[in-house]
């Protein structure tokens, strides 16, 4: 609850009392009339009448049929289970993102689409990083360059696609960057030739980056992981033979265990 001392020009009073609203309910006060809601908030029946029908036109609050009492609707839960969902996911790929990361990667990320973005849900990386990448959880990159953003593109419908590229303007970070609808395709339609995404230095010179994408219960794809490491390394085949198995079954176990653990949607989580 906001005291007396955090009012002022960076909060926002009406959504505040919005809230004492309705945590005024609780397992012992399932339903309370707006003067019960008036007593337990400390706020005027005015504010409470124009708050409770403001909750009841956005639906989390339910007026109890033949009464005048309120109670909290099921909309309520979707923002807490959303919140547990996503750290239910976080623990879930976190340690297989762990395994990926050794002598070869030095970074391995889970991301979801979000809009015309890659959103990263979680990244593990190894104690030294020299990638010359500043990305963290919660970071946004365009789907249109990013293997992660090709991973989850390829087995999207085909409107969907030209949906979110069109949407977004299309920069050529280097020579080979794929920009123009064809060129994005013909990669898109090679990664559903192979089960994976390859970006040999196309983004980010000196670094390579491979993606795989995560399906759901229902076969439809939610998410990708990838993995990134420096290109001086190793040479490109035996950076792919060592990294393509490994990447396509950490996308697969992540995919099973966000099913047996009944963790929520990850596109739902990227919103």
């Amino acid at each position: 609850m906001i005291t007396h001392a955090d009012k002022g020009k960076n909060t926002v009073q009406s959504l505040a009392k919005g809230f004492r609203v309705l945590e005024a309910f609780s397992a012992h006060t399932p339903e309370m009339t707006l003067s019960e809601i008036a007593r337990c908030t400390e706020l005027d029946p005015g504010t409470v009448f124009r708050i409770a029908n403001t909750l009841v036109a956005l639906g989390y609050l339910q007026k109890v049929p033949d009464s005048k009492r309120f109670r909290l609707s099921l909309k309520v839960l979707d923002l807490g289970f959303n919140a547990l969902g996503r750290m239910e996911l976080r623990s879930v790929a976190r340690p297989i993102l762990r395994s990926l990361v050794g002598q070869v990667n030095e970074a391995a990320s889970l991301a979801a689409l979000d809009g015309t973005d890659v959103v990263y849900l979680e990244r593990v990386h190894a104690g030294l990083v020299r990638l010359g990448v500043d990305t963290r959880v919660g970071s946004r990159l365009p789907s249109y360059y990013t293997m992660l953003g090709h991973a989850i593109l390829a087995y999207l419908p085909r409107e969907q696609v030209l949906k979110v590229l069109e949407a977004q303007e299309r920069i050529r970070l280097t020579p080979s960057t794929p920009v123009t609808i064809g060129e994005i395709d013909s990669r898109l339609e090679r990664v559903r030739e192979l089960g994976y995404a390859l970006s040999d230095q196309e983004v980010i010179s000196g670094l390579r980056i491979l993606a795989a994408p995560v399906f759901d219960i229902d076969g439809q794809v939610c998410a990708a992981v990838s993995v990134a490491a420096p290109s001086m390394r190793m040479p490109l085949d035996e950076f792919m033979r060592r990294t393509v198995a490994p990447l396509k079954q950490a996308a697969a176990d992540i995919g099973k265990a966000m099913q047996s653990s009944g963790a929520a949607t990850v596109a739902a989580l990227s919103a």
